[in-house]
């Protein structure tokens, strides 16, 4: 249903900007390849172009290749990148960084010591892995072309070499990337790729001894020298990245697992106001936390997405915290209110979440999932008590909440999760029959007021989320034993206890 909804909203306008904002960065990235290269000829550029000018047309048109093929590969199997800018702007900055460092490091350092896993852990952290597979390619090629065609095709061991070392240890580090779950952890990740990037520069380096062209301790100076350098590169991979991830999440608001644990720490500015001024609440967004990570990793969904969008789904409540039940004592203010004012401040509260997480410039997927997750259920208590004071027909528009419906699996993950927790709280359901009961009943009746109708959640996922929430909430709520009353004393021959 996704699929089709998405055909529809692409049409050739959007093909078009696509390609536009495609050619202008390539553009940009091909004029910072020619200061590089033309830097230091310019006063002599007429010689040098006849002198390397077919290498150089050569590499143009091997670069102009990579980026048809960058295109086409985002064109068919992930069509959102090239929705906006912004992403497509992420792909070459990303790009463009590499190849500045890879030059000036290359140039004036050596060739083994450049950042050769950067653009595969940015691209990783920043998109995914199967684009950070495919633009590890890109990069690597890249260089590759530039290296050896730009200089008239005077290619040397060393630049076959370093295109292998780049494509190995950019996909090691793809793939330990995801045990990294801190920033600094991301660290040990450099050391590890440095492993496969020294065996392959050994191995290039030792045929220089057994070859018979060189030997002594000269050449072992320059094995280990050039592994050092390896070593150099490897580690310094992680250190850029450390140093260019938060300017990245910032510039492009980008959604990182490094971000979303720091959203959701207990010392974020929102969670910590939360804390203070609506404890009820905040204490009801960590158990729906809880149960939306068991939830969305019975699914298969981000579960620290999950769980961030459960910490921030009611922080619209800061705005009346003492008009929910959660933060009140025994006083009800509501009990001064009319329904239909009742009603009004409750179901703010959904569009307040979404104001307040934009106005923080939190990510937008919070700020969504905050105004979709109760989507248009009706609001019961203050229905039912507006109705026994009247006679009149009411509109039960009137006492809802205004939506959208949520629109993805997470969304209709937190709005399950919330209402069950409350459910069961309620009837106190300890036992597993009873919790579930109490969940299926949430799942049916927004099943039946058609809630889910806008997202591509199937009966399949909801049945694995009500047994996620049935295990996890009686594990929560689960039966305790009652303590007998014993009060204790000490004496001189040591503690003694007796029956109250």
């Amino acid at each position: 249903m996704l699929v089709k909804k998405f055909e529809r909203e692409w049409t050739e306008q959007n093909l078009w900007k696509s390609i536009l904002l495609f050619f202008v960065n390539f553009l940009i990235l091909a004029l910072i390849i020619a200061g590089f290269l033309f830097g230091n000829e310019l006063g002599n550029f007429a010689n040098h172009m006849r002198e390397y000018g077919s290498g150089y047309l050569y590499a143009l048109f091997c670069l102009m290749m990579l980026i048809v093929v960058m295109y086409l590969y985002y064109f068919f199997e992930d069509r959102d990148m090239l929705a906006t800018g912004k992403n497509i702007t992420l792909l070459f900055m990303v790009l463009d960084l590499y190849f500045v460092l890879a030059w000036v490091i290359g140039t004036y350092i050596d060739i083994f010591a450049r950042p050769v896993a950067l653009v595969a852990l940015l691209m990783y952290v920043l998109i995914g892995r199967r684009s950070a597979i495919f633009m590890n390619i890109i990069s690597a090629l890249l260089v590759f072309v530039i290296d050896t065609f730009a200089g008239g095709m005077s290619a040397d061991n060393a630049y076959y070499s370093s295109l292998l070392i780049s494509f190995s240890a950019g996909m090691m580090a793809i793939f330990l990337c995801g045990y990294a779950k801190t920033r600094f952890r991301v660290v040990s990740v450099g050391v590890f790729i440095v492993i496969p990037m020294d065996i392959a520069i050994f191995l290039l380096e030792i045929s220089t001894l057994l070859d018979g062209s060189a030997g002594g301790l000269s050449a072992w100076q320059s094995i280990f020298l050039h592994m050092g350098y390896g070593l150099f590169g490897g580690v310094m991979s992680t250190v850029i990245f450390l140093a260019l991830l938060p300017v990245f999440e910032v510039v492009f608001n980008c959604l990182t697992v490094y971000r979303l644990r720091e959203l959701t720490g207990s010392d974020a500015k929102i969670l910590k106001k939360m804390k203070e001024e609506a404890p009820g609440t905040y204490n009801h967004s960590r158990m729906v936390a809880q149960l939306a990570e068991a939830c969305a990793a019975a699914i298969g969904e981000n579960v620290d997405q999950a769980r961030a969008a459960a910490m921030y789904h009611d922080v619209g409540k800061l705005h009346y915290p003492e008009h929910f039940t959660e933060n009140q004592g025994e006083y009800n203010l509501h009990d001064e209110l009319t329904p239909e004012l009742s009603a009004d401040i409750i179901r703010s509260h959904a569009k307040d979440g979404y104001t307040l997480i934009k106005a923080n410039h939190l990510p937008d997927f919070l700020a969504d999932i905050a105004i979709q997750h109760h989507g248009t259920m009706p609001i019961r208590y203050f229905y039912a008590k507006a109705l026994k004071m009247t006679d009149a027909e009411l509109n039960i528009e009137d006492f809802s909440y205004m939506g959208p419906k949520p629109q993805t699996k997470l969304a209709a993950i937190i709005m399950i999760a919330d209402a069950s927790e409350a459910a069961v709280r309620a009837v106190d359901a300890r036992k597993p029959e009873q919790a579930e009961k109490a969940i299926r009943a949430v799942i049916e009746e927004r099943m039946d007021l058609e809630q889910f109708s806008e997202c591509d959640i199937t009966m399949s996922d909801l049945t694995k989320i009500r047994h996620a929430l049935v295990y996890t909430l009686t594990g929560v709520y689960h039966h305790r034993i009652k303590y007998p009353n014993i009060k204790y004393k000490r004496t001189e021959g040591g503690t003694k206890g007796e029956n109250v």
